[in-house]
C-alpha cells in the first residue's frame, strides 16, 4: 500500500508537476520539483502570476503543469527526464513553449501578431524576456532590451539621444515587443505618426510645408540617438544640401574645411556657425507665417521657413 505526503501549496505550483492543492505525492516518488527548483519556489510566491491566481478556484485549477505539462515522469526520473514544456536551455520547441503562455495570455490585442512580428519568426520565446517566477514578469526595461539590440545601446549612448537610459522612455513606448503588422513593429501605422504622438507641435497642418518633414521623420533624424544635435543623421548645413542645390547662396558648397576663411583674422562664414542654415530659416518643419511679395522674391516669408 502507497504512502502519501502532502505539500504546501506554493511547493505545488512551482514543482512542475501534475498536482493540484491538497492533492497527495506518492512516497516512491522521492523528489519533487520544489527540493531542486528552490529559487523558482521562492521568487513564485511573490509573482504576479501567484497574485493572478490568488482565488481558491483558480487554485484548483492552476499548478506548474499547466504551464510547464504533466512533470511525473521528470519526478520519477529525478529530473533526468526533461519536462514536457520546458521554457529555457538549449533544443527547446520556441513554439510549443509560446504556446503555453499564450494558453492565457491570448485575450489581448497586445498579443495579436506575435506570429507576425521579428521575435516571434526568430524563435524567442516568452522567458527570453520574461521572468515567469519573479516579480519583474510585466514589463521589462531597457536593459532586457539591450541584452540583444547591442547597436540600440550604442546609440543610446551618443550625446544626442532620446531619454531612454534616463528612464523617461522606454523601448515598449514606440515598439510592440510581442509584434505588429508594422515595420520595425511599432505602435503606429507609420514613424511620423508615433512621433506625432509626442511631437504634437510637428504635426501640422502647415501653410508652407516642408516635404521631407511630411513624408518621413526619419529622413533628417535618427531614432535612437545620434552625435549631431537634435539626433539629426548629419551635421547641418550638409544634411539640407543633400536635397537643396548649393549654388543659389552662397556660391560655393558647405565644406568641412570652408569654416575658417583666414586663419590670421579668424573669420569665419556664418553658414557654419551656430545652426548653420537654420540661422535664417528656424521653422524647418513647416510655417503659418504669410508670404510677403513686397519683400521681392519672399525670402522673409513663411515659404522659406524664414519665421
Amino acid at each position: 500500500m502507497k504512502k502519501y505526503v502532502l505539500l504546501p501549496v506554493f511547493c505545488l505550483l512551482a514543482a512542475g508537476a501534475l498536482l493540484l492543492p491538497g492533492a497527495a505525492l506518492a512516497a516512491d516518488e522521492p523528489q519533487s520539483c520544489a527540493k531542486c527548483h528552490e529559487d523558482e519556489v521562492a521568487g513564485f510566491k511573490g509573482s504576479h502570476h501567484v497574485r493572478a491566481w490568488s482565488s481558491k478556484e483558480d487554485q484548483a485549477k492552476n499548478s506548474c503543469s499547466t504551464c510547464h505539462g504533466d512533470g511525473a515522469e521528470h519526478i520519477k526520473a529525478e529530473g533526468k527526464a526533461p519536462m514536457p514544456i520546458p521554457m529555457k536551455g538549449k533544443n527547446i520547441d520556441a513554439a510549443k513553449a509560446n504556446d503555453s503562455c499564450l494558453k492565457c495570455h491570448n485575450q489581448t490585442g497586445n498579443l495579436a501578431f506575435w506570429g507576425a512580428g521579428k521575435h516571434g519568426k526568430n524563435d524567442l520565446t516568452c522567458a527570453s524576456c520574461h521572468s515567469m517566477h519573479g516579480k519583474g514578469t510585466v514589463k521589462p526595461g531597457p536593459d532586457v532590451c539591450f541584452t540583444c539590440h547591442k547597436d540600440v545601446k550604442h546609440d543610446s549612448m551618443k550625446l544626442s539621444h532620446h531619454p531612454i537610459i534616463e528612464g523617461k522612455v522606454s523601448c515598449s513606448d514606440c515598439h510592440n515587443p510581442h509584434g505588429t503588422l508594422n515595420h520595425g513593429m511599432l505602435r503606429a501605422e507609420s514613424t511620423n505618426q508615433l512621433c506625432y504622438k509626442c511631437h504634437t507641435d510637428k504635426r501640422g497642418p502647415y501653410v508652407w510645408e516642408h516635404p521631407p518633414v511630411e513624408e518621413n521623420c526619419l529622413s533628417c533624424h535618427v531614432s535612437h540617438g545620434s552625435r549631431n544635435q537634435k539626433l539629426l543623421v548629419e551635421k547641418t548645413p550638409n544634411l539640407c544640401q543633400n536635397c537643396h542645390e548649393w549654388s543659389r547662396h552662397p556660391s560655393t558648397a558647405y565644406q568641412g574645411n570652408g569654416g575658417f576663411e583666414n586663419v590670421k583674422t579668424s573669420t569665419f562664414k556664418s553658414q557654419l556657425a551656430a545652426r548653420s542654415c537654420q540661422n535664417c530659416h528656424p521653422k524647418i518643419h513647416g510655417s503659418f507665417a504669410p508670404h510677403n511679395p513686397a519683400s521681392g522674391r519672399g525670402y522673409n516669408g513663411g515659404k522659406y521657413f524664414v519665421r
